[in-house]
Parts: structure tokens; sequence; C-alpha cells
């Protein structure tokens, strides 16, 4: 599954014509700020996937992405756009299912057509982002701009929280 994921993850963004780079990493550091400090990364420079699951009513789920730097208003902004009581973190198991992609790779490309994907306003901004690569031993640079031509995907307004780090002075 591993490998096949990935793979898939670079067909979707080449059928995007997106602008991307694949770098293979040590599984160790999949996760984003084990990654960061591992190879030297900005955590502003890098994106999380984020994948929520209703629970009532059940079956409504969603990817979101936001930066490294910030925390996803699930219980307001989230819930709000998914029109669900009661929302959470999908578990990995879930994630597998309903992706393909193991926690630690999943990532808004190569997803079924049927699983929006929310993605802050923030990340757009930047000029190249880090997402990861469909599984644990690839991570992707991609130009955020490609969230645009995405049919599955919405940026929306503030998704995010700012965390102190992520304010001036903060």
């Amino acid at each position: 599954m591993e490998n096949d994921s990935a793979e898939q993850v670079q067909a979707a963004l080449a059928a995007l014509n997106a602008t991307f780079r694949v770098v293979e990493i040590d599984p160790a550091f999949t996760h984003t700020a084990a990654y960061c400090a591992h190879y030297g990364y900005a955590m502003d420079q890098s994106a999380n996937a984020i994948l929520v699951a209703s629970k009532r009513p059940k079956g409504r789920n969603a990817v979101c992405v936001v930066l490294a730097t910030t925390r996803l208003d699930v219980n307001r902004r989230v819930r709000s756009l998914l029109g669900v009581k009661k929302l959470s973190f999908a578990s990995a198991e879930l994630a597998a299912e309903l992706t393909g992609m193991e926690t630690g790779g999943v990532t808004p490309f190569g997803l079924p057509d049927e699983l929006p994907v929310y993605v802050d306003s923030r990340v757009v901004a930047r000029e190249e982002i880090l997402v990861g690569g469909g599984n644990r031993s690839t991570k992707i640079f991609v130009d955020p701009e490609v969230f645009h031509r995405m049919e599955s995907a919405q940026v929306i307004e503030g998704l995010a929280f700012g965390l102190p780090s992520d304010t001036p002075g903060g």
C-alpha cells in the first residue's frame, strides 16, 4: 500500500499540472515537528492534512489543510462547514480506510473526489508548502496555488487559529 499511495499522490499532482518535488525521508521523522527539526525546515513552511469525522450525524468527513504553526478550528469553523453537531479527529483506522494512506503520510492530493478538502487561506499565501507524500517515507514540496484548481478543494478564511508564535510579537 505504501508505494501505491505515494504513486497515486504524485499522479494526481501531475494531472493537476502542479509544481512539486518529492523528497525521500526517514519514516522516523514523518511527523511535521520531527521532520522540520531533523531536516532543517521552518514549521511555517509545513502544512498538516488533518482528517476530521462527524460523530452526529455519522459519515461526514473532510481533510483540512492548515499550516503547522496554526491550530484547526474544529469545534466552530469545520463543524459549521460540514453542517454537523459533533466532530472529531478521525482515527488512524478511518484515515487509512478513507484515504488509503497511513497516519503521518496523509496528504490532500490523490484523495477520493467525494472527500472535501478545506484549505486555510494562510496555506495558499505561501510560495511553497511541505505536505505528506501519501506514505511515511516521502514528503512533497508543492506550490499551493494547485488548491485553486482542485475540484474537491475550497480555500477557507479562518479555518485555523494562529498560535502565539504565528502572530507578530507572539
